[in-house]
């Protein structure tokens, strides 16, 4: 049995008559860049969420940058962020002309060690940025205490936690700003590339739209030099379509998280673990094995395909090099990286799908060659 990473196929056929008669929609009105479609996904995410506003911008890094900038972060400035996440994250930083200052995680979660903050935080620091990897928030209240002790701007990466929540509130709504991005393969995704800052601060969601938008309030009255990073309609129709079935999803996706780890206890790998007063959506589910790649391989020949998320970790790219960090010194995100593998998640699984998954994890050990456990 062929079992894909993720069935975007699947999706859409669950949604097909909603989706076609979205777009369209925006075909017919000739609404392609910004316009109604995506205004009423910005004031529906809006509610979705519980904050004033959500400004729809090109992808989720764009949404980062534009965060950072209106956060007043630039020059000269540093933000802390964890070093085992997606690039974009510290990208963002770096084109605002930041500096990434990279801190290690949780060995339970893989998410940002709060624990960590005072000894990367400066006179310059400007912001710090936690990340919900994988669809489980970071623990968000010490890490705005901390952050408010010193005057320093919290901006969420929610860019794989659509629909997550901390202590009973959805996350996207704690710091001074969040971003999210809607890449084909989210728990809430777009028929391309698409992103989102969500705020309660007018102000800073005043100036997201314009830097959106080359800089302009008003056609061809520019405020400041901005961007080119609007949202297109047809990706905010398509978004306002799959809103409404994001719980559903996300249920579905938390049931057959929960089904993976049932039938992966005392097996050779370690299961996700979902912290105190989180609710994990599940974007991936990530074992840990410290045969990692062995067992990639053994599931690829049984046409299980798997992802890596992420094998080299932010200290360790040639990218930021100029940053001089050095192997060891994060040791946990270069266990994570090491170690973790993605399984395949997705809404539309069956049970005989998550049931052969299985039997390829736990059939591992029959025909692997035991290697040093490298904790």
């Amino acid at each position: 049995m062929a079992i894909p990473f993720v069935d975007l196929k699947a999706q859409y056929r669950a949604i097909k008559t909603e989706v076609d008669d979205a777009i369209r929609q925006v075909i017919e009105e000739a609404a392609f860049v910004l316009g109604p479609a995506v205004e009423r996904f910005e004031s529906d995410f809006a509610r979705y969420l519980g904050v004033d506003s959500v400004v729809g911008t090109s992808n989720g890094t764009t949404a980062l940058q534009l965060a950072l900038l209106a956060l007043g972060v630039g020059e000269g400035d540093e933000v802390i962020v964890p070093a085992h996440t997606f690039i974009a994250t510290a990208e963002a930083v770096s084109h605002v002309g930041a500096k990434p200052v990279l801190v290690d995680v949780r060995e339970e979660t893989g998410n940002l060690d709060p624990a960590a903050l005072p000894g990367a935080t400066t006179p310059r620091t400007k912001a710090v940025i936690p990340v919900h990897l994988y669809g489980q928030p970071a623990d968000l209240h010490p890490i705005i205490d901390f952050a408010e002790s010193r005057g320093i701007a919290v901006l969420e990466d929610a860019c794989q936690a659509h629909g997550a929540a901390y202590r009973g509130v959805r996350v996207g709504s704690y710091g001074a700003a969040s971003c999210f991005s809607f890449y084909p393969g989210k728990n809430l995704g777009a028929y391309g590339e698409a992103g989102a800052v969500s705020t309660n601060d007018p102000d800073l969601a005043a100036r997201v739209r314009r830097l959106r938008d080359h800089g302009q309030s008003r056609r061809y009255y520019h405020a400041e030099v901005g961007y080119n990073a609007r949202m297109e309609g047809i990706q905010g129709a398509v978004l306002g379509v799959k809103l409404r079935h994001l719980d559903a999803w996300n249920r579905a996706r938390i049931g057959h998280a929960a089904y993976y780890s049932a039938g992966l206890s005392g097996s050779d790998v370690e299961v996700p673990v979902t912290a105190p007063d989180r609710d994990h959506v599940f974007h991936l589910y990530v074992v840990r094995s410290p045969d990692r790649d062995e067992l990639r391989e053994h599931l690829t020949s049984r046409g299980v395909q798997t992802g890596l998320h992420y094998p080299v970790p932010l200290h360790l790219q040639p990218a930021y090099e100029p940053l001089k960090y050095r192997p060891g010194d994060f040791p946990v995100t270069e266990r994570w990286a090491r170690e973790g593998l993605s399984l395949p998640i997705f809404p539309e699984m069956r049970r005989d799908q998550l049931d052969e998954v299985i039997q390829g994890v736990r059939s591992f050990r029959l025909t692997a060659v035991p290697q040093a456990n490298n904790r």
